[in-house]
């Protein structure tokens, strides 16, 4: 999913982000409504290239059962440390959120679920996703 686009004289590495929610099993549908424009409008605060979603759809049909009522394609720019903010930002609002709320970050094929739980068993898989993915 990385991408470089050359400018005027320099060449500036971006990095393609899929994020998607999957809300609580069994929450209402004006409740994942909610989460999504909640996590959307966090989401347009990130200091980043582009932002494009596709809320409300559902999952496809091998997902068992799992739906997703929010996914965002993120573009970021590989300098400034985005990347780690944007997964924080996650974890925060996820954090926030009581339920059994899933967010799948999908980053050059590898995919890092976040979920409300907040162990240090996920705090050291985000700082292995990290660590992997530095160069965003």
């Amino acid at each position: 999913m990385s991408s470089e686009f050359t400018g005027d004289a320099r060449s500036e590495r971006y990095q393609e982000v899929l994020l998607i929610l999957e809300p609580e099993i069994g929450s209402e549908d004006d409740e994942r409504e909610e989460l999504v424009r909640q996590l959307g409008v966090e989401l347009r605060e990130l200091d980043v290239e582009a932002l494009s979603s596709s809320a409300g759809r559902p999952a496809p049909a091998r997902s068992k059962g799992v739906e997703t009522w929010g996914d965002w394609l993120i573009t970021l720019s590989a300098s400034g440390g985005v990347f780690t903010t944007l997964l924080v930002t996650v974890q925060n609002w996820l954090d926030r959120h009581r339920g059994a709320h899933k967010v799948k970050v999908v980053i050059d094929g590898d995919t890092l679920e976040l979920s409300g739980a907040t162990t240090a068993e996920q705090a050291r898989i985000v700082r292995a996703f990290l660590s992997k993915h530095s160069g965003t």
